[in-house]
């Protein structure tokens, strides 16, 4: 069916569901990359991060987009990270004519020595909340950003053996194992929102520059992905939550690593009522070399990509994004 933009839009995509309790590494191996080729998306099961502590994230995220507007500017700060305002000051997407609605707070780490290094833009001192107004928040969230890295870690021993890897080859310290995670806390509000429309930009068409990313969510849909960008009309399909999983997604350097083995896929957000999300982007240390996979090239099929460290490809995403180029225009220049 097509929506009022006549934007053709399916009821649900299919997603592959990686369990990871399963002791048939090999079997999850298989899935994954079945599920990485077609649509770069699925999703993970039996995670081991438990509900109750997913439960007690998504609480705090809630007080903190609660408290009022001046005290969460308190936390704004020009660089990646601190509290976002609402993203309909920073993002309009034309293919559905409107300004984006939401807000976020983004925390980075771990904080290093080179904290206020310019060539490092995802170094930085995070900004918190205070513990008179937010008392546990920050211990929270920090117990969350290393426990979502340690998944992300299990993620990765699958992701190598699907793409012929070494069980360990993301657990190098140049890769995970100095990993430089980002977490973005984000709420889609209602406020404001034209009552004309049959739903409400969240977040314009884009993908992720990330190695993958953990998306968790409340019961509220809202995600919709897109095989094919280039074709007229676009397809959207509706990517359902799945109570207790993490919807997981290639991103940009994978893509780029993987000699486009894997995919990078356009994904937005639309919704019709209050919604919130915790979005885990794993990248590699700032040092790491974002080159293709030793497993993905050939004679044959040789690297699309140059190799480029992982911190001189985060400065020519950095400085163009503010020229309304997506991290995808700008890795596959």
């Amino acid at each position: 069916m097509a929506d009022q933009n006549g934007l053709e839009t399916k009821v649900s995509a299919a997603l592959n569901c990686i369990d990871l309790s399963d002791p048939d590494i090999q079997k999850s191996a298989a899935s994954l990359k079945q599920a990485c080729m077609d649509s770069g998306f699925f999703y993970v099961i039996n995670h081991g991060i438990s509900k109750e502590f997913m439960d007690e994230v998504f609480a705090q995220s809630k007080k903190f987009f609660e408290l009022p507007f001046d005290e969460k500017m308190k936390l704004w700060v020009e660089r990646n990270r601190g509290y976002k305002q609402p993203l309909k000051n920073q993002f309009f997407d034309q293919e559905t004519n409107q300004q984006a609605h939401g807000e976020a707070y983004s925390l980075v780490g771990p904080e290093t020595e080179d904290d206020l290094d310019p060539e490092k833009p995802l170094c930085g001192p995070n900004v918190w909340p205070s513990a008179d107004v937010l008392p546990g928040w920050k211990e929270t969230m920090l117990r969350y950003q290393q426990e979502a890295l340690n998944l992300g870690r299990k993620i990765g021993r699958i992701i190598a053996l699907a793409l012929d890897l070494d069980v360990d080859f993301f657990d190098k310290p140049e890769i995970l194992g100095n990993a430089m995670p980002y977490v973005s806390f984000n709420h889609y509000g209602v406020q404001d929102a034209d009552p004309s429309k049959e739903y409400i930009l969240g977040t314009p068409a884009h993908s992720d520059p990330s190695l993958i990313t953990l998306l968790a969510t409340d019961e509220v849909p809202g995600l919709q992905i897109c095989r094919n960008i280039h074709a007229n009309p676009r397809v959207w399909e509706n990517v359902a939550p799945l109570k207790d999983a993490f919807i997981v997604n290639i991103g940009d350097m994978l893509e780029r690593m993987s000699n486009c083995v894997f995919r990078s896929t356009m994904h937005r957000v639309l919704f019709r009522q209050e919604r919130y999300t915790i979005a885990y982007f794993v990248y590699p240390s700032n040092d790491a070399m974002i080159e293709c996979f030793p497993t993905c090239k050939s004679e044959e099929k040789p690297p699309k990509y140059h190799p480029i460290k992982c911190k001189d490809l985060f400065n020519i995403i950095f400085k163009n994004v503010a020229d309304g180029k997506t991290a995808r225009d700008i890795t596959e220049a």
